[in-house]
């Protein structure tokens, strides 16, 4: 039950960053609408804490080490990272 929240936590997380970066950037500086960015800045910087505060908090749940917690945020910070993490980390056959 905590993977699967981890899981989809790491789904919204990761599209908060790519509205952020795909979405409310361009309205910032092509636009001229700051607000965006203010606001889906702050969802996703919210999102991301909460993802790293599970992730410590399940870690020896989910059998990993500090190191793979520590690849899962890293890669959270990249455009469609956790997409890719979670196919590896959580597919059936390799299930961990």
């Amino acid at each position: 039950m905590t993977k699967d929240r981890f899981r989809k936590l790491g789904y919204v997380e990761a599209i908060s960053l790519l509205v952020l970066l795909f979405i409310a950037m361009p309205l910032k500086y092509q636009f001229g609408m700051p607000a965006a960015v203010s606001v889906v800045g702050m969802i996703h910087g919210v999102l991301f804490t909460v993802y790293v505060l599970l992730g410590l908090a399940i870690r020896s749940e989910l059998g990993w080490s500090y190191l793979k917690l520590a690849f899962a945020v890293i890669i959270a910070s990249v455009p469609f990272g956790p997409f890719i993490f979670e196919r590896q980390m959580f597919s059936k056959d390799g299930d961990s």
